[in-house]
């Protein structure tokens, strides 16, 4: 994990302890389903951001006789895993008590709209401020002239992605329970708590289904991005003794480290250690994630 990533990630991590004490006091004034929700979204994001913090501890274990191409992959496991708790910790929690808000109205119950709306207010800046602003110009330096969708689907910076996913749907979260407190208040009908924890609980939903997507990708072996595939083919075919290349294989092991076998085709009557030495050196100088080369020369 870069050591950018790693940052943001602990920024995220205290913003988000601090917002779920918080909001956890609101929904226990307010009596409100959805600040209960987002309480439990932010307990959630807290939990996730631990689990990414454990994938980069992981993942940076050497290389041994069970694992021969290191463990970094483990960074796709716990990232997958932050999908199964947004799912069931956060979405699941909400869809379900908003809908037994919904299906049981009855008077609203309890008071304190201002202190919630500050709590909201004050959380959204933590979201803002602190982790999504950071997270967004990283993402926003990387992608380059890349749209943000083909960035999202191209990055292997799991961390980054993350960040960035949870926090915009906990922004759109609170404003969501912000809405459902107001016209609680005003209409007097817990139905529209209820509602507001059922939509928060499909935002978190949706954001665990596309992560999770992402990760699945990552883990069951996905090529490295067409960048850099390119620009390993174009640094072999650079050295001078190459004659082609027949075959190019790539692997994300780690969002930082990549696999490459290739068979390459020298040229007659050259020196094929010397060669592929070469070969190998002009990989890395063009792809610095390329971590793990493997060449086997081939006849012509």
């Amino acid at each position: 994990m870069a050591s950018e990533s790693k940052r943001l990630i602990l920024l995220a991590l205290v913003a988000n302890a601090l917002i779920a004490v918080t909001k956890f006091v609101a929904a226990g004034v307010s009596g409100s389903t959805a600040m209960l929700a987002e309480a439990i979204h932010s307990v959630a994001d807290t939990g996730n951001q631990l689990f990414l913090l454990r994938g980069d501890a992981v993942s940076r274990y050497k290389a041994d006789v069970t694992h021969p191409f290191g463990r970094g992959k483990a960074m796709y496991f716990w990232s997958f895993m932050v999908a199964v708790v947004l799912f069931v910790g956060g979405a699941v929690f909400s869809i379900v008590n908003g809908w037994e808000r919904i299906q049981n109205p009855h008077a609203h119950e309890g008071d304190g709209l201002v202190f919630s709306l500050i709590v909201l207010a004050v959380a959204a800046g933590f979201e803002i401020f602190i982790a999504l602003i950071p997270a967004l110009k990283q993402f926003n330096r990387i992608r380059g002239t890349k749209s943000a969708w083909r960035m999202i689907k191209e990055s292997k910076d799991s961390a980054l992605i993350i960040v960035i996913f949870e926090d915009t749907a906990a922004v759109v979260g609170l404003a969501i329970a912000a809405t459902g407190l107001i016209l609680t208040d005003v209409t007097g009908s817990a139905v529209w708590d209820g509602l507001a924890s059922v939509l928060i609980g499909l935002v978190l939903a949706a954001v665990a289904m596309v992560i999770a997507r992402e990760m699945k990708a990552l883990l069951i072996g996905e090529a490295a991005s067409r960048e850099d595939r390119a620009a390993i083919r174009v640094a072999i075919l650079g050295v001078e003794q190459v004659h082609h290349v027949e075959r190019l294989l790539t692997m994300q092991l780690a969002p930082h480290e990549i696999l490459v076998t290739t068979d390459v085709a020298f040229d007659e009557e050259v020196d094929e250690v010397l060669a592929i030495e070469h070969v190998e050196t002009s990989i890395r100088e063009a792809c610095t994630d390329a971590r793990r080369i493997f060449i086997e020369p081939v006849r012509r």
